[in-house]
């Protein structure tokens, strides 16, 4: 009878024990949180979607034309382009170190709606000076196997369209001896070999001037 009460006892306990423990799982996962779709506020109380991965951005490119390089430059930034470089429209190789100093002749591409990837370049001269008449003189090709033909154009792009092998001698030959210190500011007046010879690796001699000096 002791064994038997003991026994009942202790099953009752278990039983106890067993009704106050944690609750079985179910077996079913609960359900995440369905996630809150990206917007962005536009500030009028209209909300705008994300522009969707790999779209591509365009915006409308004002004509610069007449306008200051560094304001051409603003302005393009402000549409959305970021890509942006210069030359000299003169065809004289100068670099456009103060942009406030240039004004544009040109620009590629055209003015309208472009990608935002679109490089821009404007073709450039100083505030002084007058955009070219026969067009954008652009930058230098380089030489092949036959001398360009310079004349006209300044040693610099001379130089810069040669082989980087070449030897090049420039003289004044204005008959006053001077240094050619600048490049960009001397012009091409002759050139040995002439032009349409043959370029095989022979040293270059080239006649120049100052721009604005009669060869």
């Amino acid at each position: 009878m002791r064994i038997t009460r003991t026994s009942a006892a202790t099953a009752l306990s278990l039983a106890a024990l067993t009704a106050c423990g944690p609750t079985a799982d179910t077996g079913t996962d609960a359900k995440p949180e369905s996630p809150t779709p990206k917007v962005s506020a536009t500030g009028t109380g209209e909300v705008a979607q994300e522009v969707p991965a790999g779209t591509q951005a365009t915006a409308n490119l004002a004509d610069m034309a007449g306008k200051g390089l560094q304001s051409a430059q603003d302005e393009a930034q402000a549409a959305g382009y970021y890509h942006l470089t210069s030359h000299d429209a003169l065809g004289r190789g100068r670099n456009q170190v103060l942009d406030r100093n240039w004004k544009v002749c040109s620009q590629s591409p055209a003015p309208g709606t472009h990608s935002t990837d679109t490089e821009v370049e404007f073709g450039t001269v100083k505030l002084e000076e007058s955009c070219p008449a026969s067009g954008d003189q652009g930058e230098p090709e380089e030489a092949g196997s036959v001398m360009p033909d310079f004349v006209g154009k300044s040693v610099k792009v001379a130089r810069q369209a040669l082989d980087g092998s070449t030897g090049i001698t420039v003289n004044d030959v204005s008959g006053r001896d001077r240094m050619v210190l600048v490049e960009s500011n001397w012009q091409v007046c002759s050139t040995d070999p002439a032009a349409g010879a043959e370029l095989a690796g022979q040293p270059v001699t080239v006649g120049a001037v100052k721009f604005g000096e009669s060869c």
